[in-house]
């Protein structure tokens, strides 16, 4: 039995991730939970789950959550803040940690788990976006694993195993298209936080859903695809696929391309890294082909979507300059969310700041941190 400690309980992979753990009592147990301010859910997640150590994002939310576990129950070790976050990444009795918190926030907890030797399942991109070379080289000098939660990502995974990645020509990341890959480009001005939230395959947090419908999630999982299989840049590409239902696809030297498929629930990534190497029964249902209709595949328009280009670009910069444009996309995202920005400011925002960013090479995690604060302060000056 595995024990797990699961960083951004009460997000969408973490609820996910514990749907999971409750349908395989045999096989998992939750050691360590972690959220930010959903307190509630957080509460009936420990009920229900019974872990030794949690952690919220303040002393006020720690001092709320022991009131509402003292009605009923046992009451956990409740921690806070970053150190609080530390501890569960780091809890002894787990084996493997799901690093699921939202953007940036997420380095530290994981960079902490990889230096106490637990492996990672990885749905927090971020992380290697913002410090790629870093985090797998603590992976390689700790002897952990870093095993793939993004649908794409395990998608690769899957198709490389037992493979020699050397003879790779090229990673094709699938991309929904999100709910905006129809519409006509003169009517971005008009799209609302409703609309954007709208995605027609996935259920997922609004962060990344708006990442997705500005396809910013597509570049960062391009970066992220970069570090985690050490492909270069230039032969990482987007595809459009709308069905969801080919997640990546990996092409060869010699003209083969392997697949993998399924349903688009997050379920099967997620169980599949808890439980790698072996497979469980049942964790999601089988695609029926016969009735699937067309799987349609399109290239990506770049004019539509130039968050895109942004993070390829600052992809193949290196340096501080993915971690300057995943802030300024934080930020300008939640003001989207806010309503104090318009959808086709987002990348607006995120082009200035980058502009404006020095970009330091072979940085050191003091630098990214600080180009990370930099960025978010510029970023909420702009566009105003």
């Amino acid at each position: 039995m595995k024990a797990i400690s699961i960083l951004g309980s009460t997000g969408s992979i973490g609820v996910s991730a514990l749907d999971v753990v409750s349908r395989y009592p045999d096989k998992f147990r939750v050691a360590a939970l972690s959220a930010g301010s959903n307190t509630d859910l957080l509460a009936e997640q420990i009920r229900r789950h019974r872990p030794r150590i949690v952690s919220v994002i303040d002393e006020h939310r720690a001092a709320a959550l022991r009131d509402n576990l003292g009605k009923s129950g046992p009451v956990p070790d409740v921690v806070w803040g970053e150190d609080g976050y530390k501890k569960t990444a780091s809890v002894p009795e787990a084996d493997i940690v799901l690093s699921a918190m939202v953007g940036a926030a997420g380095l530290l907890p994981t960079l902490q788990a990889i230096e106490a030797g637990k492996d990672i399942a990885l749905a927090n991109k971020e992380t290697l976006v913002m410090a790629g070379e870093i985090v797998m080289g603590a992976a390689l000098r700790k002897g952990v694993r870093i095993l793939p939660v993004d649908s794409e990502h395990s998608a690769i995974f899957q198709c490389l195993e037992g493979r020699r990645n050397n003879r790779i020509r090229k990673i094709l990341l699938t991309a929904s298209g999100g709910p905006f890959l129809h519409l006509p480009r003169e009517r971005f001005g008009e799209i609302t936080v409703a609309d954007a939230l709208n995605h027609p395959n996935w259920k997922m947090g609004k962060k990344i859903t708006v990442d997705s419908a500005t396809m910013m999630n597509k570049g960062l999982e391009m970066i992220e695809a970069h570090w985690l299989f050490g492909a270069d840049m230039d032969r990482i590409e987007v595809v459009v696929h709308p069905e969801s239902i080919v997640h990546s696809m990996v092409e060869w030297m010699d003209g083969s391309v392997l697949a993998q498929m399924g349903v688009p629930d997050m379920r099967g990534p997620i169980a599949y890294a808890l439980s790698y190497p072996d497979r469980l029964d049942g964790v999601t249902s089988p695609v029926d082909f016969a009735r699937s209709g067309n799987l349609t595949f399109l290239p990506p328009d770049p004019a539509r979507f130039p968050s895109l280009r942004l993070a390829f670009e600052a992809g193949k910069r290196g340096g501080t300059a993915p971690a300057a444009m995943n802030a300024a996309n934080e930020v300008a995202v939640a003001r989207f969310l806010a309503g104090d920005l318009g959808f086709t400011d987002i990348p607006r925002v995120i082009t200035e700041c980058v502009k404006r960013h020095r970009v330091i090479d072979s940085p050191e995690i003091g630098q990214i941190l600080e180009a990370d604060r930099w960025a978010r302060s510029e970023a909420g000056k702009l566009g105003r």
